[in-house]
């Protein structure tokens, strides 16, 4: 064999004819049928386990813990990443070479992620838990003295002595010895399951902090190979997909990852600026558990729309119960710092990140919530606003398919579609396309 032949055959062959015979297509489609056939077979036997096939997801995922975790903290470091990159790669790249500005950069970038990232962890450690185990300890202390202190104070009120009234008493003095009671037997007995749930709890920490601490050297891992992950990808895509189906796909990819970037980035800057706030006034208020409620308010702000009732409400109590008069100016002051919020900051910081309107926004939240609990009130709102702008793509693509206009303002009562498809807009009783023929007579009499 000569050499010009083995260099041939050291290239990749090309793989098919350029058509199947008919011998080829008769058995392609047999095995359309046989392929559909085994498909509902493992459809209908996956349907007969579950269970089983849920835990074994749930185990899984339990395994991959710190791989999820070192996608969403690599997602959260990513525009800190993406920062430095744009503006030190082109620096670099006047004094050395391309690809090793670019290695520079990102390594340079990556460093300054994770100092922002332990300098956060560590100056919200130093500054809470204290705070937090000091408030929590007087909470302890001092609740049920507060609770017998308001009850005596409500039974010492000069109230008329009507039924109501005095049902309300009765029904105070029960609730007080209810709880004494209580707290004197079933709360002793308790104590044995509240120890052990609390070993559990810590163990549990500890383990999410393990797998936190992983998720971190992982998250360094991805921020270095983002572009290699994202071109495989794209690959796999056009593989797999036509290629305007994989087109379509990697437009809502895009999309999605525009919408979560800027509302989840957007709304932790919102609630840390929030709970901030939060701390400053009521320190300046001289009001009690300053710290521990502005964790709640903070916290609880991640959540659109509920979140800041959420956090003020059991906040507002626990204020209440120390300096009744105090709840009432926190409930004052955190109404006046959320209309500050979703009037000033909030727009400022998220813009318009999700498209979405108020109805829709409580819609995903309460779907979100009542399917999958605190995550789902977190993420439904960007998940939905997804699903919206996908159906929206879907039905303008559809419409510009049958030449009618895609804006929703222009399907008003004014407006009508007739039945050869002719879309008319009315203006001071005539529509477009009359006024439209009506102009075209004007210059025919002229002519």
């Amino acid at each position: 064999m000569s050499k010009e032949e083995n260099t041939y055959y050291k290239d990749r062959p090309s793989f098919g004819r350029k058509g199947p015979s008919k011998l080829r297509q008769q058995f392609n489609r047999g095995m359309t049928y046989f392929l559909v056939i085994v498909a509902c077979i493992l459809v209908y036997f996956a349907m007969l386990r579950v269970t089983a096939i849920s835990d074994t997801v749930l185990k899984i995922l339990s395994i991959l813990k710190p791989v999820l975790y070192g996608c969403g903290i690599a997602y959260l470091l990513n525009p800190i990443v993406r920062t430095v990159d744009a503006y030190l790669v082109p620096v670099l790249e006047k004094h050395m070479k391309k690809e090793k500005a670019k290695t520079v950069s990102r390594c340079a970038g990556v460093i300054l992620a994770l100092v922002v990232l332990i300098t956060i962890v560590t100056t919200l450690i130093n500054m809470l838990i204290p705070e937090l185990i000091t408030s929590i300890r007087n909470l302890i202390f001092t609740l049920p003295a507060q609770i017998n202190q308001l009850v005596k104070q409500m039974n010492h009120i000069q109230l008329d002595d009507s039924t109501m009234t005095t049902m309300l008493k009765n029904a105070m003095n029960e609730a007080s010895t209810s709880l004494q009671n209580w707290m004197r037997t079933d709360l002793l007995n308790k104590v044995n399951e509240v120890m052990t749930h609390l070993t559990v709890g810590l163990y549990t920490l500890v383990m999410e902090l393990f797998h936190a601490v992983i998720g971190v050297i992982v998250s360094v891992y991805i921020l270095f190979g983002k572009e290699t992950f994202i071109n495989q990808s794209k690959k796999a895509t056009y593989a797999i997909f036509p290629t305007e189906r994989a087109n379509l796909l990697i437009h809502i990819a895009v999309k999605t990852n525009e919408i979560f970037g800027g509302f989840i980035i957007g709304k932790i800057i919102d609630s840390i600026i929030i709970g901030i706030l939060c701390f400053i006034g009521t320190s300046l208020l001289n009001m009690p558990y300053a710290m521990l409620v502005s964790v709640i308010v903070g916290m609880t702000n991640v959540i659109p729309f509920f979140g800041p009732y959420i956090g003020a409400i059991p906040s507002a109590v626990l204020i209440a119960l120390a300096d009744p008069m105090k709840g009432v100016y926190f409930l004052i002051f955190i109404l006046l710092l959320q209309q500050f919020d979703g009037n000033i900051l909030g727009p400022k910081i998220l813009g318009n990140s999700t498209g979405l309107s108020a109805f829709w926004v409580i819609v995903s939240i309460l779907l979100g919530g009542g399917l999958f609990g605190i995550l789902g009130m977190l993420f439904g709102v960007p998940a939905f606003a997804v699903i919206y702008y996908i159906v929206k793509l879907f039905l303008d693509n559809q419409l510009e398919k049958k030449k009618l206009p895609t804006e929703s303002e222009c399907y008003n009562g004014d407006s009508y579609v007739d039945n050869d498809g002719t879309y008319f807009q009315k203006k001071d009783n005539m529509t477009e396309n009359e006024e439209q023929k009506t102009e075209e007579n004007k210059k025919e009499k002229e002519e």
